[in-house]
């Protein structure tokens, strides 16, 4: 880690990356086409170009450096839920479990409540269950019902289901991110949540009075059909178990299991229908799994070259102060990400880099823990090969980059956090709190 990288190896080992946003958002935009460029043509093509440029080492060894990024442990976890999600997706729908839940919902909530609906329930699944991906898998086919039976736009209704994943992701006591931070920083839990619940409570807020707005400008809908509560169980199911602690693997398996033989109780379907209905919604993620599988193995490429080590080296180069170290650390963690695609990895790689500028400008290791999660969730939530859009896109059937310019709360979280940098506001209430509370002993 102390070994200093020349500019022109540094940049080398990060045109990888270049290569792949030129190619996929790049050209995207340009064209104004989000289907222009598979992400999957664009992450081999990245993939190829990586490998290329792989000087002084033979082919199989440069192979052998994607199938390492490949086979991690963390994202070979990832296809299992990615598979797991496509069984449970596909005998829901099969049984018409998802149309009953999107029934229930409309028939719950008043029409201009739907949206904050989802972005409440998806905050509170998130919070419990620690995991944005988990919540994801859950919500999004339900998010895709509500925006054909609105006549919304389908990325807008993803968004606001992963958006609020990542508001538990940040502050969940048995979210990764939290753990790992905390740890990294040396602080307990508790006091990174008292830190963290001002950024990301403001943010959450403004996102719900922006929902509730749009909710109440929203065109009136067909009445939701009749419900029938027997075939919701698989989704409360879910939903419940995942709140109670229970593994999210374990969980979508039971999820596929409860579908198949409900739907078999109730003649929707016989064996042969549900196994198919399974087969279905795996098959429907395989994109999803190639691109988990490429993107793991440009990052490992990118890190072996010494790319996110580059990353580090020019950021702290320069730190004047208590507020520069913050935008440091906040930016070492936001740029790691892009080079990880992986919040929990970002932290844990810049963690002790963190830890070591908070104590040399005397950041508080509560607001360094606070800042790590926060803004790895933010950069996490905004690029387009993170294993969170992946998956929503994959389950509603979209590009990840269309998903993108509707995901408001990363982009507010990502506002608010830097305005708490530079201004603090939460220790200018407690300071203005305490005074008033002195004033009132002391008339």
């Amino acid at each position: 880690m102390n070994e200093r990288i020349s500019t022109f190896s540094g940049l080398k080992a990060l045109s990888p990356l270049a290569v792949f946003l030129l190619l996929y958002v790049g050209f995207s935009l340009s064209t104004g086409d989000f289907y222009a460029v598979p992400i999957s043509v664009a992450f081999l093509i990245s993939c190829l170009y990586a490998v290329l440029i792989l000087r002084h080492r033979p082919w199989e060894e440069r192979f052998a450096l994607l199938t390492e990024g490949a086979r991690r442990p963390g994202l070979l976890m990832m296809v299992w839920i990615f598979v797991l999600a496509g069984a449970f997706t596909g005998a829901a729908k099969a049984i018409g479990a998802i149309d009953a839940m999107v029934n229930l919902s409309l028939a719950l909530l008043p029409q201009s409540l739907v949206m904050g609906g989802l972005f409440l329930a998806s905050c509170l699944i998130s919070v419990c269950v620690g995991t944005s991906v988990g919540t994801i898998a859950a919500l999004t086919p339900i998010a895709v019902s509500l925006a054909g039976q609105t006549g919304q736009s389908v990325p807008l209704w993803v968004a606001i289901a992963v958006g609020g994943a990542y508001f538990g992701d940040n502050l969940s006591f048995i979210s990764d991110t939290t753990i790992v931070a905390t740890r990294s920083q040396g602080c307990r839990m508790g006091d990174k949540f008292r830190k963290n619940i001002w950024i990301a409570s403001p943010a959450a807020l403004i996102t719900l009075a922006l929902y509730l707005i749009m909710g109440a400008r929203q065109t009136s809908v067909p009445p939701p059909g009749e419900v029938d509560y027997l075939l919701v169980v698989p989704y409360f199911f879910v939903l419940l178990t995942a709140l109670l602690g229970m593994n999210v693997t374990a969980v979508l398996a039971l999820g596929a299991g409860l579908a198949g033989l409900l739907g078999i109780a109730t003649g929707c379907l016989d064996m042969q229908a549900w196994m198919n209905a399974m087969s279905g919604g795996i098959l429907g993620m395989g994109e999803l799994i190639i691109v988990t599988l490429l993107a793991g193995g440009l990052i490992e490429i990118i890190r072996e070259t010494g790319g996110i080590r580059y990353l580090i080296q020019v950021l702290t180069r320069r730190i004047n102060g208590c507020k520069g170290a913050e935008c440091c650390i906040a930016a070492l963690v936001v740029l790691t990400d892009f080079c990880t695609a992986n919040n929990t990895i970002a932290i844990l790689t810049v963690g002790p880099l963190a830890k070591e500028i908070s104590t040399r400008y005397h950041v508080d290791p509560r607001r360094s823990a606070s800042i790590l999660d926060t803004f790895s969730c933010f950069a996490q939530g905004i690029i387009p090969y993170g294993a969170q859009l992946l998956i929503a896109s994959g389950l509603a059937g979209i590009t990840p980059l269309s998903i993108i310019p509707y995901l408001y709360y990363p982009f507010i979280l990502g506002i608010v956090a830097l305005i708490n940098i530079f201004l603090h506001y939460e220790e200018i209430f407690h300071r203005h709190a305490a005074s008033v509370h002195a004033g009132s002993m002391h008339p």
